[in-house]
């Protein structure tokens, strides 16, 4: 049995029965890609079923306003994504349909070559292939690849391997399928770490197994050390409102709130927690936060507003932040 064939067969199985997957629907599936970007099946889920009620259409999601986006998106992490969604939705009205081809796919605002061939393959049978971790766990493994999946040669190699190995069959829907199998077999059997190498049925084919290479591969170059930073907030209470203001381009947390952020401390603010702890990606943060309550509101940058206290609620906010209000 082939390759491909094993897989689907496996697949038929085992596969995950996600809702995203009982339907044909791209705006759906778009959704969901998006959302499992940097996300768990499990806790995207919860966030795709909640977008899905309340913007049951991609000209429902392009008439919110991009604060009720990020509000939504609020505790996913990667705001990028809520951003570049909320944008693409505006590109698909603006459009008058989904676009149904893989470079008209592309085209839309934060997807790639993986999540474009996500789409096609699953909402339109297109004939591409999907290259994600899961993905390149599994052929480096079967095949015995070692050329490094962070590089440029790596990329190149595991894609064209991977457009390959995709059915010749015209059967309808078959190549989206495949790619399921594909992501679902790197999820759940061919596992990062202790794979159940006895109940896989690739085994006798593995080139990893059989040369007892299976914790070595794939190959990942070292990159970026991860780097550590430091930040104080300061929520100013004032008679039932506090201060907060949006961050900005070019750093962490674009379009979100938080409240003030110095590296003074006026006199009078109480310390509430120290040292709170938040990794990212490339850096780890740890903040501090105090309460300073005034009969009086401070002189504050430009860009900070006044709310209500009860109101905070209504903005989207990052998750250390959230942390840090639930000090109070």
């Amino acid at each position: 049995m082939s390759f491909a064939n094993t897989l689907l067969k496996w697949f038929r199985e085992y596969g995950r029965d996600l809702p995203w997957r009982q339907t044909r629907d791209p705006y759906a599936i778009w959704l969901s890609e998006i959302i499992l970007q940097q996300t768990q099946v499990k806790q995207g889920w919860d966030y795709w079923t909640r977008f899905i009620h309340r913007w049951p259409t991609v000209a429902d999601l392009a008439a919110a306003t991009e604060d009720e986006v990020l509000r939504e998106w609020q505790g996913l992490g990667y705001y990028s994504r809520a951003r570049n969604l909320h944008f693409a939705a505006k590109q698909i009205v603006a459009l008058g349909h989904f676009p149904d081809t893989l470079e008209g796919i592309k085209a839309l605002k934060g997807v790639g070559d993986y999540t474009a061939a996500a789409i096609g393959s699953f909402a339109f049978g297109l004939h591409a292939a999907v290259v994600d971790g899961n993905v390149y766990r599994v052929l480096a493994r079967h095949f015995g690849i070692e050329t490094p999946i962070n590089t440029t040669e790596g990329k190149k190699v595991f894609t064209a391997l991977a457009q390959d190995l995709l059915p010749s069959s015209h059967e309808a829907g078959i190549c989206g399928e495949y790619n399921q199998a594909m992501m679902d077999f790197g999820a759940t059997q061919c596992t990062p770490q202790s794979p159940d190498c006895m109940a896989c049925p690739l085994m006798e084919t593995c080139e990893a197994f059989r040369s007892g290479r299976v914790s070595q591969l794939p190959v990942k170059l070292k990159t970026l050390k991860v780097k550590e930073r430091h930040l104080t907030y300061i929520l100013i209470r004032c008679k039932g409102y506090v201060a907060i203001h949006r961050r900005g381009a070019g750093d962490i947390w674009q379009g979100l709130w938080e409240p003030w952020i110095t590296d003074k401390i006026p006199h009078g603010a109480v310390l509430l927690q120290t040292n709170v702890k938040h990794v990212l990606t490339h850096r780890v943060l740890f903040a501090d936060f105090y309460l300073w309550e005034v009969e009086e509101r401070p002189l504050l940058p430009a860009d900070y507003i006044w709310i209500k206290e009860s109101e905070l609620d209504e903005y989207a906010k990052p998750r250390l932040i959230e942390k840090l209000f639930s000090a109070i």
